[in-house]
């Protein structure tokens, strides 16, 4: 079978169709691909606004329960600490300080004529929790020397306390608070002698 001229132009022509049918889907393809690419980064613009809200509730939340726990603390403070021999004549709560840039908050602070204790409040207490309250306990009174002439004492307190911050916390010489049914008491024995930070 012969091929004629015509038929070459007839397969050159199916040819330039079928190239221009590829061309099509390939542009089909592309425009798809750029849709689906948009709508992706949308997605992936409200996923963040999402997560940044919802990290924001939580963050909320954590703040709440922090603030609830210390209400839960605050009060008990007030004879928790007479039953040590500490009288308590004034609780004050989220005490902030400033000195050279930088800050210093108290979550409890109790105070008497002769001790100020220093509570650190947390939902679940960890030992980087008790190690940050030592830090805080040393740098005290650069922050708050009007009680310089006063013993200073340290307590942490926790509704869930981690494996071990109980124990290091009494080491190194903290009262340990904890919710015991719906009061709060203080864990350690009566053996327990309280560390003086920088006694006068």
């Amino acid at each position: 079978m012969t091929t004629t001229a015509d038929d070459v132009w007839k397969l050159l022509a199916e040819l330039v169709e079928a190239q221009k049918e590829t061309e099509r889907c390939f542009q089909e393809t592309e425009r798809r691909f750029q849709e689906t690419e948009r709508i992706l980064k949308e997605q992936s613009l409200k996923t963040d606004r999402q997560i940044t809200r919802l990290s924001k509730e939580i963050g909320n939340l954590g703040g709440k329960w922090g603030r609830f726990v210390e209400n839960m603390v605050a009060p008990a403070c007030e004879t928790l600490f007479l039953n040590r021999e500490i009288p308590v004549h004034q609780v004050s709560q989220r005490v902030r300080k400033r000195l050279d840039g930088k800050t210093l908050e108290i979550d409890v602070l109790v105070t008497n004529e002769n001790h100020v204790l220093v509570v650190e409040v947390k939902s679940s207490l960890s030992v980087d929790d008790v190690k940050e309250l030592i830090k805080n306990l040393t740098e005290f009174r650069q922050f708050f020397p009007e009680y310089n002439h006063k013993q200073l004492y340290g307590a942490v307190a926790g509704i869930e306390i981690e494996e071990g911050a109980d124990k290091y916390a009494y080491r190194q010489g903290l009262f340990v608070l904890a919710q015991r049914g719906e009061n709060v008491a203080i864990l350690n024995d009566t053996e327990f002698q309280p560390q003086t930070w920088y006694n006068p």
